[in-house]
């Protein structure tokens, strides 16, 4: 069995283009694999826990080799069952907005809460940082109101693309493929979904294959 999780940081619902782009990539990988497997990760409505003061704690303590105590066992666990989720995933499911210049504020808090040491990277002095999640193949759909495919837009940088390749690579989801949905807005809109779309299902016929 084939399994892929979405994780959807559009509030928009079937409104967004970023979302609506998703289940024609999702159609298109049922088609080739019936028995695939999607658990849909929707940020918005998904009871993400706070990253405060007890998980910022307990990110220190995995850090300097203490044992966590009080409300930072809590915190660990909730954020020990995220990274779990996430690398139980064979293929990974990226479709989100761009906002000003860069990505919803409720996908950068789940990937602080992923982000963690001994969970989905390492630190040594001598070698420095290392990615902890296997490799696998992922996608990242990303709508913005402006066309962004060949630099700025109207004088405005793309910062999500950028910082997706960074932050996800960090954690060892470097094989990430990111496909733009823009303008969105627009007497272009709709032959820019178009081509996002043959685009996506053009991709779809390579991705589904385990990561090693």
């Amino acid at each position: 069995m084939t399994s892929l999780l979405h994780i959807e940081a559009s509030p928009r619902g079937d409104a967004s283009r970023s979302t609506q782009s998703a289940r024609v990539f999702i159609e298109e990988l049922r088609a080739r694999e019936p028995s695939l497997t999607v658990d849909r990760l929707d940020l918005w409505h998904e009871d993400l826990p706070p990253f405060d003061r007890a998980a910022l704690s307990a990110k220190y303590a995995r850090l300097t080799g203490r044992t966590h105590e009080g409300p930072e066992v809590t915190a660990w666990a909730e954020i020990e069952a995220l990274v779990a989720r996430l690398d139980r995933a064979e293929h990974i499911l990226v479709s989100t907005p761009m906002w000003n210049f860069s990505i919803p504020y409720r996908l950068k808090h789940w990937i602080d809460l992923i982000t963690q040491p001994g969970l989905s990277f390492s630190f040594d002095p001598a070698a420095g940082y290392t990615p902890l999640l296997r490799p696998r193949p992922a996608l990242a759909i990303l709508a913005s109101a402006g066309d962004y495919e060949t630099g700025e837009s109207r004088g405005r940088p793309d910062l999500a693309t950028p910082y997706l390749r960074a932050a996800l690579g960090f954690v060892g989801l470097s094989d990430l493929e990111i496909v733009p949905v823009g303008p969105t807005i627009g007497p272009e809109a709709d032959a820019a979904a178009e081509k996002a779309t043959m685009r996506l299902r053009a991709l779809a016929h390579g991705f589904l294959r385990v990561g090693s």
